[in-house]
């Protein structure tokens, strides 16, 4: 809902300037692998897509083999809302989604799945992949040790790590780590970097943090209709993105709305938090008239299933780097306003 924010469109504009190569062999998208490579303090392989459902299906589809299976929480957005896609595009393989309250899966139950996958033998579909979201459905943040501990179940099966980082720069601003230490450090293979959520117009990127593993990812890409030939434009949108650290200034505001929105909350009679306050997500049981009362004031969120046993109503509310404190002011003077007698 938010618009692009203003570096970004500015470096759009940039970008439609000249004449220049198509494909991703104009300068932009050149620099970009470099500029890249400088970010995450090793060399990448970086493939600018238009969307988060065509990086995570493209980069499980390219990791994963047709008859093999991808772990990942039971409601991640690869298994819930992506209508299909990854298994559209792996060409058989199957989502094996694993219980997580707070959004994150953990190491002991992943190694049971992967050691009852391989006792079925050929019946069951082969362990292929490791899909982790960061920061998760839930807003939640997987640590550095959590994410290398799955890493390390993952790899001792040989299965690639991917990482849906869709709000990854949320999550980074929550760590206070560098992308370095939250990715390749810790064992992810493969990183589908969001940036559409965090002040981009249109951009997300594949990252490969070993080159060797995208090899005929473009062919993929392009096959899957997802290379623009005014590639240009995508590329900007990703260098605007990292240049002054764009993303990690976007994120941090995010995150501080959010956390002042859930600090707000807490001051509602028969509010409660649904799970910790990391990244730019707020979920939360509110009394049913305060959830109607906010609607009728013309303010929008979804209601969140949830399965506990919260009396009210469960929502989702999301901040961004547009949201004003005032904003925030303005729903919590709504949320905390006394019942209407009568």
């Amino acid at each position: 809902m938010t618009p692009a924010c203003a570096p970004i469109m500015e470096a759009v504009l940039a970008a439609n300037a000249d004449l220049l190569p198509s494909y991703g062999a104009d300068p932009y998208t050149l620099r970009l692998r470099s500029v890249a490579s400088e970010v995450f303090e090793t060399p990448v392989a970086i493939f600018p897509v238009t969307t988060g459902t065509a990086a995570n299906a493209l980069a499980l589809a390219h990791i994963t083999p047709p008859y093999g299976g991808v772990y990942c929480y039971e409601s991640a957005h690869i298994a819930t809302d992506e209508c299909g896609a990854p298994e559209f595009y792996m060409g058989g393989a199957k989502l094996l989604g694993m219980a997580a309250r707070d959004g994150k899966i953990t190491a002991a139950p992943l190694a049971a799945a992967i050691a009852y996958a391989k006792d079925m033998g050929v019946h069951h579909v082969k362990p292929g992949s490791l899909s982790l979201t960061q920061a998760t459905e839930w807003g939640t943040v997987y640590d550095l040790a959590q994410v290398a501990e799955l890493a390390a179940v993952a790899r001792e099966h040989r299965l690639p790590v991917h990482m849906d980082g869709a709000r990854f720069a949320n999550a980074l601003s929550f760590l206070g780590v560098s992308p370095a230490a939250a990715t390749w450090k810790c064992g992810v293979d493969v990183l589908s970097l969001g940036a559409t959520k965090n002040g981009a117009l249109c951009a997300e990127a594949v990252v490969f943090f070993n080159p060797a593993l995208a090899e005929s990812f473009e062919r993929r890409r392009k096959q899957g209709g997802h290379l623009w030939s005014k590639l240009r434009f995508l590329s900007a949108q990703l260098l605007a993105y990292f240049h002054g650290d764009l993303w990690l200034v976007n994120a941090r505001h995010a995150n501080a709305m959010a956390a002042a929105l859930a600090q707000g909350l807490r001051g509602v009679r028969g509010a409660r938090l649904l799970q910790a306050v990391e990244a730019n997500e707020v979920f939360a049981a509110l009394p049913e008239e305060t959830v109607l009362r906010l609607e009728r004031e013309g303010f929008l969120f979804y209601r969140w299933p949830f399965s506990g046993q919260d009396a009210g109503i469960s929502i989702r509310l999301v901040t961004s780097y547009a949201t004003r404190s005032a904003d925030v002011d303005a729903f919590l003077a709504v949320a905390l306003r006394p019942p209407e007698s009568g």
